[in-house]
């Protein structure tokens, strides 16, 4: 019984360090386009709505699931006005795979590069898929993980703070 009780209090500290050092906002960090094109972290929002970060990799399942996810529901998202952004955190050996692995997908949204997980670092992001909705440049909300249906959640979750913001 001691032993899970310290378990308890380990996980709720690591849970409240989590969210104690995490970004309020998006912090000014240049990541790259699929051109290779420097693009400031801080620019890429959405003027006129919400922005959803969603930090992914080739190599990761359930982060594919996720947007692939979002993807099919890509009209009903943008008559919601929000931006979608998906930034790739692939490194140096895994980065080739990206271009055959979204021109096979054809995803509706815009796809960034974060070849040295600066932006990651600074939004002290340690999992991925990790995905994060910002008003303008303010961060609303954060998800680590992705269960299917979750985009659903994240969904009512934009339609509801869209409407609270106009």
């Amino acid at each position: 019984m001691k032993f899970n009780y310290i378990k308890l209090l380990i996980v709720l500290f690591l849970i409240t360090t989590q969210s104690t050092y995490s970004q309020n906002n998006i912090p000014s960090v240049n990541i790259k386009t699929l051109d290779g094109k420097p693009v400031n972290s801080r620019s890429i929002y959405n003027k006129n709505g919400l922005t959803v970060y969603s930090f992914w990799a080739t190599w990761c399942v359930p982060c594919i699931n996720e947007l692939d996810d979002i993807h099919k529901e890509i009209e009903k998202w943008d008559e919601a006005n929000v931006k979608i952004v998906a930034i790739s955190t692939d490194d140096s050996r895994t980065k080739r795979r990206i271009r055959p692995l979204i021109s096979g997908k054809k995803w509706g949204f815009k796809i960034l590069l974060d070849e040295n997980q600066d932006l990651k670092r600074a939004l002290n992001i340690n999992g991925i898929p990790h995905t994060i909705v910002t008003n303008g440049n303010k961060i609303i909300y954060r998800r680590i993980g992705y269960k299917p249906g979750e985009e659903n959640d994240l969904y009512q979750f934009i339609v509801k703070n869209s409407k609270s913001k106009n």
